[in-house]
């Protein structure tokens, strides 16, 4: 049996406790840096396949790394297992947790025949709490060759043409007052986002088809009749490029700000430590996972376009760092997207169980062809990724 037959093998004994593992943590259904139960189920995965395992790694007490191997060629692979308020496991980390940790005890028997060391990397927080950045900054990624994930969506792709994104917070203060009897002596900081808001729908005009900027209110004042002291909001706005943030930026704060003059109240503006960069993917990597993909019987767009999908991900910072993937794996999600509740429902369904497999397969394969094709294996080695470089 050669080594891409093992992998298989692997997957299959442990599909049963892999799809478990996707279906535990789609019920946890826990926040970002609150994924305490989810965390420690990928954590004991790794403890019982016989990984090092360091949880709450970092210092952030829901990530985890688990090593495996002594070889010089370093992968990493990353496990997300944050969900979203409100829709839950509505883009499916389940799964991308249950696959990373398939593809890492797949790797685990041909650690010595491949020379390779596996470093499975439970990252918390990708949905805005960048998990990942703080990870890399604190030493988590150091020595790593490449990096690899795979996420679900309703079709295969190769890879996700992620945007940059900057979270932010808005806040405005105003000054109280008797919404009837005195409303002149108030200033109505509710009003303030609602001139910023205005502002920015009329900037859209004059934005790039791939900027984005988007946001909810998160304070609107406490009764109608009162004069609102308080408001602000949570909001995104995104760029091609993590560059390109910097011309966008300025134009939405601007239209903050003209919030703040026109009706008097304080504006204070929270960016929210880090950006997310956009995604450079491997191509060499990215083939080798299609290839495997493919013989798993996943179609792929011929032309090896990505998709629509243009979301962000932390995982853009990585890619930026060492060659990384993150392919699109596809799920029957009876015509929903990712981020609607109608995904969050079929993310356990059978098709969702089946990219867990094959999504573990598909990583693992791609490992083991880099491991022993040898002009990509040098090419990998020839730099290691360190924080403080």
């Amino acid at each position: 049996m050669n080594a891409r037959e093992a992998v298989v093998k692997s997957v299959d004994t442990a599909q049963e406790s892999l799809i478990s593992l996707s279906h535990g943590v789609h019920s946890d259904a826990e926040l970002g840096y609150e994924e305490f139960t989810s965390s420690e189920r990928v954590a004991a995965a790794m403890d019982a396949a016989g990984f090092s395992v360091e949880h709450g790694t970092c210092d952030l007490e829901t990530a985890v790394l688990a090593e495996f191997g002594s070889g010089p060629l370093t992968i990493g692979i990353c496990a997300e297992y944050d969900a979203l308020p409100g829709v839950g496991h509505a883009c499916g980390h389940n799964i991308i947790a249950a696959a990373g940790v398939g593809a890492a005890i797949a790797l685990a028997p041909l650690a010595d025949e491949l020379d390779i060391t596996i470093r499975l990397l439970g990252t918390p927080a990708e949905e805005g709490g960048g998990g990942k950045i703080y990870m890399m900054d604190r030493g988590a990624f150091d020595g790593l060759h490449a990096a690899i994930m795979v996420h679900p969506a309703p079709y295969d792709a190769p890879y996700m043409p992620a945007l940059a994104v900057q979270h932010f917070t808005v806040s405005y203060e105003g000054r109280s007052a008797h919404a009837s009897a005195s409303p002149h002596l108030g200033i109505n900081a509710a009003d303030a986002l609602t001139v910023a808001q205005v502002a920015i729908g009329l900037l859209r005009q004059h934005i790039l088809p791939t900027d984005r900027v988007h946001g909810i209110i998160t304070d609107g004042g406490d009764a109608p009749n009162v004069v609102p002291s308080h408001a602000g909001g949570s909001w995104y706005v995104r760029a091609a490029t993590i560059d390109g943030l910097s011309d966008i930026k300025p134009k939405i704060h601007r239209c903050f700000e003209a919030g703040a003059i026109a009706t008097g109240a304080k504006l204070t503006i929270e960016e929210a430590r880090p950006a997310y960069s956009e995604f450079r993917n491997s191509e060499i990597l990215s083939d080798l996972y299609v290839q495997s993909a493919r013989e798993l019987g996943r179609e792929f767009p011929a032309d090896g376009s990505a998709g629509p999908m243009q979301a962000s991900t932390d995982m853009g910072n990585v890619s930026l760092a060492m060659p990384s993937i993150h392919p699109l794996i596809g799920i029957e999600s009876g015509g929903a997207v990712n981020h609607q509740p109608e995904f969050t429902a079929h993310a356990i369904k059978p098709s969702a169980d089946r990219a867990v497999r094959d999504g573990a397969i598909g990583l693992a394969q791609a490992v083991v062809t880099a491991a022993t094709t040898q002009a990509i294996r040098d090419e990998l080695l020839s730099t290691a990724y360190q924080a403080s470089a």
